[in-house]
């Protein structure tokens, strides 16, 4: 049998290299199982039909988040998994053996850089471009063994195409199992994304109005060799989609329809019901491209509430918004106390005229993600963080290694009555204190932005379009806390608070025996004192 162990004497060389590369991914089980259930039995290959089928996308409609979807991205789509095929699986007569399913499976999911997997991706999206005949302006060129050179361009319309293809196999991969409706694809709002790669990668990218701009009618070039520089600078956890989309294809084949469908009736419409009402600054689309900068768990928590499999995640997830919780430093403090994960917070601010019919407003969101809890500190602290540019334009900027000025968040001081130079009430990041390079007063109300060049923590770049050298203040809109520490840090958090109420209910309690007592009251004490105003009495030590 093909998929026999190469334990084996009759086993080839070839065969034992093969299976050896395959067992360091520890996809061994999962590719003997996909190989006993697809194969002939008589040919002892896979025939290239049933293997085309087991990583087709046979979506039927979609529903966007808010961009228009192009007419052309569902026909791309139908073309995914025979362009699969064609371009990692070598296929003889009889189909596709035993050895070559396993070469196959490496090409895609293999032990091998990230700029090599992103390579393998954006051909992908080329061939399945040319099956689909979509014009696209890619070339592919086999430089050497295992090796290709992707040159040409994109237009940002197929900067969005190749997203949402990454996306929809992401979305199939985490999805499969719950969701009853698998032929309608939800979309999120990746245009912050799109303007992102624009602005790195065009030449006059800098110049282009960036605010409200539709990035499908953008007529910009955008060089191959750039748009993988950014990349692998800025979404390196793209990969993943596809990685994630080869296993769990292969996962479900092994698995009977019945089995595939379990007992969920999740459908896209109730989630995008629940998304069309949820005005959370933390979209779909904004969560899937910070998820895609991180490459640890916190990148799949992030994710969690957009998904079917994990409805309740956005009301465990969200520890603090403003127009829900109430604005300033101590409502924010009361809520996001205690939990000692990483968060995530968001700030969305208006600068210019805030009137609803001016031209001239301008809004913004702009994050930190921390890798710890806050704590009320009169000083700059932390070991690691990013910030993030989210909208109009999506940018990351970690840490420089220089300083460590992460964060800072300072309640008002308690129990001090004067200070000679008392130190800011507020939330900043980066910068130092008094030039910080983000910082929300106290009262959540307005927010200062100042340019990188203040920074030593995170690395240079504006956070909004124009930003300018000058600090630019604005109002706030909105404010979230996003807690991305999993069910052990919302566990220890709900500890902390019912122990801190505990406490508080203790300090509250009042000694009845002791307050009844004559001798001990205020009152006795206030008779005395009119009786014989002059008595001299001795004080109690």
């Amino acid at each position: 049998m093909g998929a026999s162990s190469s334990k084996e004497q009759n086993v080839s060389s070839e065969q034992r290299e093969v299976e050896s590369l395959a067992a360091s991914t520890g996809s061994t089980s999962l590719l003997q199982n996909a190989f006993s259930k697809l194969a002939d039995p008589q040919t002892n290959a896979i025939p290239l039909q049933s293997l085309q089928q087991c990583f087709s996308l046979n979506y039927k409609s979609t529903e966007c988040e808010a961009l228009k979807m192009p007419d052309s991205l569902l026909g791309l789509l139908d073309h995914l998994g025979p362009s699969m095929v064609d371009l990692f699986f070598i296929t003889d007569k009889g189909g596709v053996n035993w050895i070559e399913f396993v070469r196959g499976y490496l090409k895609c999911c293999g032990r091998m850089p990230v700029s090599v997997l992103l390579n393998t991706l954006l051909r992908l999206f080329s061939a399945t471009g040319v099956k689909a005949g979509i014009p696209l302006k890619l070339e592919v060129e086999a430089i050497d063994d295992g090796e290709y050179k992707i040159s040409g361009s994109l237009l940002p319309i197929d900067v969005l195409m190749f997203l949402w293809m990454c996306w929809a196999m992401l979305w199939n991969s985490r999805t499969w199992n719950f969701l009853k409706e698998k032929e309608c694809l939800y979309l999120p709002d990746i245009s912050p994304l799109v303007l992102s790669a624009v602005v790195s990668c065009a030449e006059d990218g800098s110049g282009l109005e960036l605010w409200d701009c539709d990035v499908s009618v953008l007529d910009v070039q955008l060089p191959a060799g750039k748009f993988l520089t950014w990349m692998l600078t800025t979404v390196t956890n793209l990969t993943e989609c596809f990685t994630q989309f080869v296993n769990a294809r292969l996962q479900n084949c092994t698995s009977s329809e019945q089995d595939t469908l379990e007992s969920s009736s999740s459908s896209l419409r109730e989630i995008s019901s629940e998304k069309a009402c949820n005005s959370c600054l933390l979209t779909c689309g904004k969560a899937w491209a910070i998820s895609l900068t991180i490459r640890s768990a916190i990148s799949q928590e992030i994710l969690n509430p957009y998904f079917p499999s994990n409805s309740d995640a956005t009301d465990e997830n969200l520890i603090y918004r403003s127009s829900l919780h109430g604005k300033g430093l101590n409502r924010f403090w009361s809520n996001i106390e205690g939990y000692l994960g990483p968060m995530l917070i968001l700030i969305s601010a208006t600068s210019g005229d805030a009137s609803e019919d001016s031209t001239n407003c301008r809004k913004w969101i702009v994050g930190a993600l921390t890798h710890q809890g806050f704590e009320n500190r009169d000083m700059f602290y932390g070991t690691s963080g990013t910030l993030y540019a989210i909208s109009p334009v999506f940018h990351m900027y970690s840490p420089s290694g220089k300083e460590k000025n992460f964060v800072y968040s300072h309640l008002h001081p308690t129990g001090r009555v004067y200070e000679a130079r008392p130190k800011p009430v507020g939330i900043a990041f980066g910068g130092t204190i008094g030039n910080e390079r983000v910082y929300m007063d106290g009262d959540f109300s307005r927010v200062t932005v100042r340019h990188h060049a203040v920074d030593k923590t995170y690395q240079q770049g504006s956070l909004f379009p124009n930003q300018g050298f000058l600090p630019a203040e604005a109002l706030i809109l909105e404010v979230e806390v996003w807690g991305l520490g999993g069910r052990k840090a919302r566990e220890i958090q709900f500890s902390y608070k019912k122990r801190e109420d505990l406490f508080t209910a203790q300090r509250r309690k009042v000694d009845m025996k002791t307050f009844a007592s004559w001798e001990d009251s205020p009152e006795k004490m206030m008779t005395d004192m009119m009786a014989d105003p002059n008595r001299v009495r001795r004080e109690d030590r």
